[in-house]
């Protein structure tokens, strides 16, 4: 183990302040409310994001202490991937009964291209739109852009600020959404488990926490269902994005701004 790895765990400060806020939102519990049919979950993974946040601001957190803890969530996110895998393991035949719905629904995450892109557009973005809207914005995808147009280049400014808002807020929209939609949409709870797969596993914990609440006889089919499509989203999503995203969302761009320009002429 290296200094920096030993410097993270001697950081006493850091693991009481994760301790506070783990004790705060368990206190707190999980919390639902109605809205029409549905019912938004509010979870305490969710505080936990927003109190973290917080935190931030305070004299509690450094910047120093700010990226150990990023270094300490990547490991703890390993910890979430290797129980997600044991979880798949015994589903196998469940999930080879979904059959070609696994790999189909990859191509459902292009759709942020053909919705974002135009509204981000109409909004007066030009190519910061290529790199926000081509994926979920992830280190891939970070490294992706940053090989093909530059870190510094609008597409660069677009992917960059895609990742900073996904890690800020990712987990907390994802939380939320994933319980409305399950309890309102009349869609089996495998398919919401099968979205929550995005390749990120912060947000697809944050979503897959409600589902998990909402259908707790299910509680095994569907974690399994969102390990093994986040695992393959993790495989497959930077290819995705090189070989389909990524001319997509440049041709769709130039498409776009065409109309766009039309229109106004």
């Amino acid at each position: 183990m290296d200094n920096t790895s030993t410097h993270l765990w001697k950081d006493w400060r850091l693991h009481l302040v994760v301790l506070v806020i783990v004790i705060i939102t368990e206190l707190i519990g999980t919390h639902e409310i109605p809205v029409g049919a549905g019912a938004i979950l509010l979870l305490p993974m969710l505080y936990a994001v927003i109190i973290g946040l917080a935190a931030f601001f305070t004299p509690l957190i450094n910047k120093v202490q700010s990226r150990k803890a990023e270094s300490l969530v990547f490991m703890s996110v390993t910890l979430l991937i290797a129980k997600f895998g044991v979880q798949a393991g015994p589903a196998l035949p469940e999930l080879i009964k979904a059959g070609p719905a696994l790999i189909f629904q990859e191509f459902g995450n292009l759709a942020t291209i053909l919705v974002a892109l135009p509204v981000a557009i109409m909004l007066g973005l030009r190519r910061e739109t290529i790199g926000m809207t081509h994926s979920i914005g992830r280190e891939a995808n970070l490294a992706l852009i940053s090989e093909k147009y530059g870190i510094s280049s609008p597409e660069g400014r677009g992917v960059v600020s895609m990742y900073i808002f996904g890690t800020i807020f990712g987990a907390i929209f994802l939380g939320v959404t994933s319980g409305l939609f399950a309890s309102i949409l009349p869609i089996s709870p495998l398919s919401f488990a099968m979205a929550t797969g995005i390749g990120s596993g912060s947000m697809t914990a944050a979503s897959l926490g409600p589902l998990v609440a909402m259908y707790p006889e299910q509680s095994e089919l569907i974690t399994a269902y969102s390990g093994a499509s986040n695992l393959l989203t993790s495989v497959t999503g930077l290819y995705m994005s090189i070989f389909i995203g990524l001319p997509l969302a440049e041709k769709y761009y130039s498409w776009v701004t065409k109309l766009k320009s039309k229109r106004r002429g």
